[in-house]
């Protein structure tokens, strides 16, 4: 133990009535299990309020899970039309409130059914409007053969 960490150490033990459930001691996220662990902990810990031990304890096991998360557990970028597809869902809009970014309603379709790419007029047009960042809508995605 380093000469700094004793005394934080020696301090929240000799804390009457506090325990590390209670406490906000908690140790690094080293392996798969322990992620999980902090994870079921942080399930129920749900329910704290702020600004008791138990809500303490949420915080700083929430920000252990993000960062194990961040190293560990890769997130790839979304499809674009599949981000597109989203994004319309959540804005309630429909085809016809994308023809002013992509074209005709026959446009429209084409690109959401993966007959033809996206250009880069479209994507300028569809960031803002969908609030999508241009990396998502760049990625390379299959487009389907016409027969």
């Amino acid at each position: 133990m380093c000469a700094l960490s004793a005394p934080i150490a020696n301090m929240t033990a000799s804390m009457p009535g506090r325990s590390e459930r209670d406490g906000v001691m908690v140790r690094p996220l080293r392996t798969v299990e322990d992620h999980h662990a902090a994870l079921a902990e942080i399930g129920s810990l749900m329910a704290a309020e702020a600004d008791t031990p138990e809500g303490d304890r949420l915080d700083v096991l929430v920000s252990l899970v993000e960062a194990w998360e961040s190293r560990h557990v890769p997130v790839e970028a979304p499809d674009p039309i599949a981000a597109i597809i989203f994004m319309m869902e959540q804005k309630c809009l429909t085809r016809r409130d994308l023809e002013p970014a992509i074209g005709s309603r026959a446009r429209v379709a084409e690109i959401l059914n993966r007959r033809r790419a996206l250009t880069l007029p479209m994507i300028r047009s569809l960031g803002p409007l969908l609030s999508l960042p241009a990396e998502v809508l760049v990625s390379e995605y299959d487009l389907r053969r016409v027969a």
